[in-house]
């Protein structure tokens, strides 16, 4: 029996978990997967010493760029983007890094309608946004980033009116606003400016319908979830950890 698990913190609302051991249960697989809810990155030494049969885990917020260091090794794409969301442990019991979330957009987007304006917003900067923005670069995609402080080359919320949206397709959320349970919580930009041209692409999953895709919606956009992107990305990590 193999233990799995997820690493994060407050992830009590998690996907992963039910989803995994609904697998395992599929497959007739005697796994686990567990919710490693800790404070700190520092932890999951105690972890991995703790779990003996522990053969992979998925990272989540706030860690996919603070558990670099701690890797022994990180795949060319993950090193790339800068984010792990995956990881597995060798037989020696080593730490190595992947990136999944690119796999899960990528696949997700895909099933969405062509968009013949290739002009994006990321809202937020965290390991998910970098994710995003290295599928948005190989689809030849122009973007920005949003973000809440001053950053050279970077948006920010105030910065935006409702020209910029216009002229931005595709707005990915990135951010964990309006996860649950804070499921009132929205980014703050100019929906006005929001049409049918619009994808609104929110990778929150839980609430399916979250504030921000709900005032897209209002304003003619189409609208897609995170769900779609966390079962493929899930998918690429088992995949990972069989190989």
């Amino acid at each position: 029996m193999a233990i799995f698990g997820l690493l994060g913190k407050n992830i009590s609302y998690s996907f992963s978990k039910n989803y995994f051991e609904q697998f395992f249960l599929s497959k007739n697989l005697k796994h686990s997967y567990l919710n490693f809810d800790v404070q700190s990155i520092d932890q999951i030494t105690d972890i991995v010493n703790k779990h003996k049969d522990l053969r992979g885990f998925n990272v989540t917020i706030p860690f996919k760029e603070e558990i670099i260091p701690l890797l022994y090794k990180t795949d060319k794409e993950a090193k790339t983007i800068g984010a792990v969301n995956t990881v597995k442990v060798s037989k020696k019991g080593n730490l190595v890094g992947y990136n999944t979330d690119h796999y899960g957009f990528a696949k997700s987007l895909a099933e969405q309608f062509h968009m013949t304006e290739k002009t994006a917003l990321i809202l937020g900067t965290g390991g998910s946004s970098k994710a995003v923005a290295y599928v948005l670069n190989n689809l030849n995609f122009s973007y920005q980033f949003v973000t809440r402080k001053n950053k050279p080359g970077f948006l920010t919320y105030d910065d935006l009116d409702e020209e910029i949206i216009r002229k931005h397709k595709l707005i990915v959320n990135c951010t964990p606003l309006g996860t649950s349970p804070n499921i009132n919580q929205f980014p703050k930009i100019p929906y006005e400016g929001i049409g049918s041209k619009h994808l609104l692409f929110d990778l929150t999953y839980n609430p399916k319908l979250t504030v921000f895709l709900k005032l897209g919606k209002d304003q003619g956009a189409k609208i897609v979830n995170g769900e779609a992107m966390l079962i493929y990305q899930a998918k690429k990590s088992w995949e990972i950890w069989n190989k």
